[in-house]
Formats: structure tokens, C-alpha cells, sequence
């Protein structure tokens, strides 16, 4: 819930904005900390594309956490923020020589590899530097998740990974390289996962590939599964911090790990996701002979989620406090598809009400564009 004090410190700033709230952000990071104390070798790298504001980061990396980037701007922006080159992992399908070559330079922990020319340009990159890179194989387990199909990735008709029918000539081909150090596997099932039998299915299968790999004298030294957790989109106030007990002990009781094997994850909407609010004002309520429509200054290029993904945040008028009516909650966009949500129950909405998009800390603000020319939203963390 938002306090009158917040709700003041919105009236002075241009909207639409993403509002952060620090304390969420702040108890979200601790919690996530006192879980991994539990866990011997568990360690955390925050997947930057679900937020990459850097008043946020900044946060994020007093913790001591890594990050998972998957793209070499994300690697600069980490390093930016203040990040241990040593904590960050490089994932993507794409990684053109550029990044390629900033991670090397970095030192970055490694390069989760997808494909087997992409072993082949990360040892010549690595040879023309001097350097030798470490590489973790991230496998297709072909595990579905009980997700929107836009964010399933573990699948094998996703564009993803390695199949697990190759993992093995990989992992020869790998050392076999002079300029290449294989050290891991990765995982990564998709996004916006909230039933841990998910999380179980993924760790079945790991242990089925080290006992593979066991057979055959291969030992690996890491073990990373990826991130997905999800949050509670529809209670943002009752839930506003993930059950990320429950998540990592799915993972210490089902997942087989070997001594002194170390378990990373890549958790990014389950940190940030809770913390943030877009922030809009109601520019005109359009009445229409079958509906009624709020129509506010943020749209689709400031949170494409609900356009993209058919996604729903909770929607609140701050402003008011008369008897509720019914109204589609639309934006500016000469699109159909720049509606926030249809047949909202909110107080009485007038001209100049404050409207908040809960649960909008996670691909938000990053994925925010300038369609229509229109200006990108700026995020205040406080």
C-alpha cells in the first residue's frame, strides 16, 4: 500500500514514471540473503534484464550478488553498477565478437555457451587475447514450465541450449580446446514460475545427466539451474516478497549436487518484480454508450507486458476514494492493444488522479520504447 508521504513525493515528478520502493527492494534482498546462508555453494547472480536501473543495481550489489547478463551491454552496465567481474555469467544465443571480447577483457566468471560454433569463436577470441575462457555448457533439458508460452525456454523446440543428445560431444570438443576451461552446466526452463514441482522436474533431470556424465569420468564444477521464480502478480501487498525458502530448498532436497560442487542461480523478476509501480495520471474518462474508459498518460511503449504477454497488473487510483465503477484502463497508443486491463473495479477516476501499475519492477522500465516518439519513463528509487 502506498503511504500519503509517497503519494506527495509523486505529485512533483513528470509522469509516467516507475516509482521503487526501497524498503520492498531492501527486504527482498535481505530475505534472499538469509535464505542463501542456509545452503552451503549456493550463490546468486541477479539477471539483469529484468531491471538494469542503476540506482537499483547499485543496491543489488551491496548485497555481494553477481549478476547473469545475456548481453554485453548488460556486462557494461553490471561492471557500471559496481559488480565483481568475477560474479557475472554471460548467456545468449548471439553473442557477437564484441561482447564476446568484453567479457574476456572483464574477466568475467563465464560464458554460458549455446551452441558449438559458438565454442569455436569464444577459443579463437580467447587465443587472439592470450586468455583462456571458461565456458559452462547450458543444456536443452526439454522440461516445460507452467508458464505464458512467450517465456518457456527449456523445451526442445525453443531456440535455446544445446540438446541434451550433444551435451557430451560438447563437453569432449570443449577440452580439447587450448584456450577454453569447461566448468559447468546450465539450465534454464523459463519465467514467471510459481509451481516448484517445476523446479523438481528440472532437478530430475540434471541428476539423470550427471549420472550420465559420471559414468564416463566427467566431473563438473558447477551446476547452474537458471532463474524463473515468479511473483504474485495479483497481491502484490499481501505477497510482496517471493518464498525464495521454498524455492532453494526445492532445490537442496530434490537436486543431487556433488562434494564440493557449487549451485548458481539467475533469479531477476523474483527480485525486483514487487518493488516497482508505473506511475500514470488519468488524462481524460471517455464515456461510451457500452463502456467507460480511463484513459492515462502511460501506454504500451511504457509497459509492453500486458500487450505482449496478455499479462495483468493490479491497478489502483491513489487519488480517490468514491464508490467504484467500471472502467477499461487505456493508454495514448494508436494500438488496440494499448490496454492495461477491461472492466477494472476502481474508485470514481477524474482528470489528474494518480493511477498505479503494480508489481512493474521487472521488465518495465527496461523494456520501455519510444513508439510514437514518445519519451522513455524514467525510474526513482525511494
Amino acid at each position: 500500500m502506498f503511504t500519503q508521504e509517497q503519494i506527495q513525493k509523486f505529485n512533483g515528478i513528470e509522469t509516467p514514471f516507475y516509482y521503487y520502493d526501497k524498503k520492498v527492494l531492501d527486504d527482498t534482498l535481505q530475505t534472499i540473503q538469509q535464505e542463501l546462508a542456509k545452503h552451503s555453494g549456493y550463490h546468486l547472480h541477479y539477471a539483469i534484464k529484468a531491471n538494469a536501473n542503476i540506482d537499483v543495481l547499485k543496491e543489488i550489489q551491496k548485497m555481494g550478488f553477481g549478476v547473469d547478463a545475456v548481453s554485453g551491454g548488460e556486462i557494461q552496465q553490471a561492471l557500471n553498477a559496481g559488480f565483481d567481474a568475477s560474479k557475472i555469467v554471460y548467456a545468449g544465443v548471439g553473442k557477437a565478437d564484441w561482447e564476446i571480447n568484453l567479457g574476456l577483457d572483464a574477466g568475467i566468471f563465464c560464458f554460458n555457451v549455446e551452441s558449438e560454433p559458438e565454442l569455436q569463436i569464444i577459443n579463437e577470441l580467447a587465443a587472439a587475447k592470450g586468455k583462456v575462457a571458461r565456458v559452462a555448457f547450458r543444456i536443452n533439458p526439454n522440461v516445460g514450465a507452467h508458464t505464458h508460452a512467450n517465456i518457456t525456454t527449456g523445451l526442445a523446440e525453443n531456440k535455446f541450449g544445446i540438446a541434451m543428445e550433444d551435451m557430451e560431444l560438447a563437453i569432449k570438443e570443449a577440452q580439447e580446446l587450448p584456450n577454453v576451461e569447461f566448468i559447468g552446466l546450465h539450465f534454464h526452463i523459463g519465467s514467471q514460475i510459481l509451481e516448484m514441482d517445476d523446479f523438481v522436474a528440472l532437478s530430475n533431470r540434471i541428476n539423470e545427466l550427471q549420472d550420465r556424465l559420471e559414468k564416463q569420468g566427467v566431473v563438473v564444477k558447477n551446476i547452474n539451474v537458471g532463474g524463473g521464480l515468479g511473483i504474485y502478480y495479483t497481491d502484490p501487498d499481501g505477497k510482496p516478497v517471493p518464498d525464495f525458502g521454498k524455492y532453494f530448498d526445492t532445490y537442496a532436497q530434490n537436486l543431487k549436487l556433488r562434494e564440493g560442487q557449487q549451485l548458481h542461480c539467475e533469479l531477476g523478476r523474483a527480485v525486483v518484480g514487487q518493488m516497482g509501480s508505473l506511475i500514470t495520471k488519468v488524462l481524460y474518462v471517455k464515456q461510451c454508450h457500452i463502456k467507460q474508459f480511463a484513459i492515462v498518460d502511460a501506454g504500451m511503449s511504457d509497459l509492453i507486458r500486458p500487450a505482449l504477454y496478455d499479462a495483468h497488473h493490479e491497478i489502483q487510483n491513489l487519488s480517490s476514494t468514491e464508490a467504484e465503477e467500471t472502467y477499461d484502463v487505456v493508454g495514448p497508443i494508436c494500438e488496440s492493444s494499448d490496454v492495461f486491463g477491461k472492466d477494472e473495479k476502481l474508485p470514481k477516476c477524474h482528470r489528474g488522479d494518480i493511477i498505479a501499475l503494480r508489481s512493474a519492477g521487472a521488465y518495465g522500465e527496461i523494456m520501455a520504447c519510444q513508439y510514437n516518439c514518445r519519451k522513455l519513463p524514467k525510474g526513482y528509487l525511494f
